[in-house]
């Protein structure tokens, strides 16, 4: 057997464990580790040991540890709350009023946190008993906060982003720029079904009653929305604005983030030692998660593709057609496919390497393709039956709220990000307008 079938090998063993349920850290390293033994000797411990240190040496990967911090920091501060209660107040009067507001916040939130699960738990638990107190259908409501609290990943600040960007090689400060046409667009897309479905269908989601909003005027509504959106605005223009305009790289930018989210903490009057010991804990737990998957990564592509396996992947993907559009929407879908089972950084950690040499082949723009990579990842916390976000909402037991409602109401947000991803495919301009600008 050659060693390029052996290295295909270990990647098909890699994803039978992975669909078994095991720990995707522990099976990366382990298998990489296990294969490099038997197959490249003891010297790949010495290899190993060097990657390793290189990855740990990477001063770009300090900006996960400050985005997550950063996130931790605003959802204890509680601004979601006061956003959500004027942006409701603000929609209420339309059809599905509460809904666009629900996509609203998770944009502004979404740019704030960069973490899924931060945003859909918040989300539930500031939206579903609204939404569902006021006759809200189950699967709209279940549908919209998965979707708009999955955006976390994708608008900037993401750490999805400075993964892919560090594991590509790429400007991670271009690539959070140039998620944010597509993350905003997204939203909006989101926003024009819930109006245009309860508009079509009233009792999908009921405007607030006359009367329950006759209590708080127009004016209060307006400058209550614009008080309460002025700090995430402001968090968002000093972590965007500082990158591009050239006055911080993306790690500096995001340790300005995470002391403005502290502030704010303090200012909404949250802070106590407490709770600054539970987020310190809960943000080392989470980059030591993400860095241990790292390590585990860095063990399995050494050993795939200095076998070659990276090779002959990428030579059996070239020869699936001469068109590269074929090719290109025949790795769009695995990637649909492998988002039903398998977490995000896996499939960044495990996909990546594999698919930039076929894009650079191709004549693919690279920010471009990693962009589009990032909009189709999206889709994998909706997509059942192991979407992060489903998860998120089923642990939370929202009364007659079942799995089926969840899993049926993200079905036309997943239409919705497909279309998104076409979208984008279309029309490169969207990704590639903000980094062509970036320093400028």
């Amino acid at each position: 057997m050659s060693m390029e079938l052996i290295a295909i090998s270990m990647f098909l063993i890699l994803v039978i464990f992975l669909f078994m349920g095991h720990p995707l850290a522990f099976v990366l390293g382990g298998v990489g580790f296990i294969y490099g033994i038997i197959f490249l000797g003891p010297s790949f411990i010495g290899i190993f040991m060097d990657r390793i240190l290189d990855q740990q040496n990477n001063f770009v990967l300090v900006a996960i540890t400050l985005f997550i911090l950063m996130g931790n920091f605003l959802t204890e501060s509680g601004l979601a709350d006061g956003l959500f209660e004027s942006m409701r107040y603000l929609f209420g009067p339309v059809r599905g009023g509460l809904g666009i507001a629900v996509i609203v916040v998770c944009i502004l939130f979404a740019a704030c946190t960069g973490i899924v699960g931060a945003s859909v738990v918040t989300m539930a638990m500031l939206g579903a008993p609204v939404l569902l107190k006021y006759g809200y259908q189950k699967e709209l409501t279940m549908g919209m906060i998965a979707a708009g609290g999955s955006l976390g990943i994708l608008i900037p600040p993401s750490i999805m982003l400075v993964i892919m960007g560090d594991q590509a090689g790429l400007s991670v400060g271009k690539l959070l720029l140039g998620a944010f046409i597509p993350g905003v667009s997204l939203g909006i897309l989101y926003v024009l079904y819930i109006a245009i479905a309860c508009f079509i269908k009233p009792e999908l989601g009921p405007a607030i009653p006359a009367a329950e909003l006759a209590k708080v005027p127009v004016s209060k509504r307006i400058s209550g929305a614009l008080i309460n959106a002025f700090p995430p605005l402001l968090l968002i223009f000093a972590v965007l604005g500082s990158i591009f305009t050239g006055i911080a790289t993306p790690t500096e930018a995001s340790g300005v983030g995470a002391f403005i989210a502290f502030l704010m903490m303090i200012i909404y009057g949250k802070f106590s030692w407490s709770t600054l010991y539970r987020i310190i804990i809960q943000t080392g737990k989470t980059t030591t998660m993400v860095m241990v998957i790292l390590i585990g990564a860095t063990c399995f592509t050494a050993v795939f593709l200095g076998m070659g396996g990276g090779k002959a992947l990428v030579s059996g993907i070239m020869g699936l057609s001469s068109s590269k559009w074929v090719i290109y929407a025949i790795m769009m879908i695995i990637l649909m496919i492998l988002g039903c089972f398998i977490d995000w950084v896996g499939i960044v950690l495990i996909v990546l390497p594999i698919y930039m040499p076929v894009a650079n082949a191709l004549g693919f723009e690279p920010i471009w393709f990693v962009m589009m990579m990032a909009v189709n990842l999206q889709m994998s916390f909706l997509t059942p039956p192991f979407g992060y976000a489903l998860f998120y909402l089923a642990s939370m037991k929202f009364e007659g709220v079942t799995l089926a409602h969840i899993y049926r109401g993200v079905v036309p947000f997943l239409i919705i990000q497909a279309f998104g991803l076409v979208i984008c495919t279309m029309f490169p301009i969207l990704t590639l307008w903000l980094p062509s600008m970036m320093n400028k």
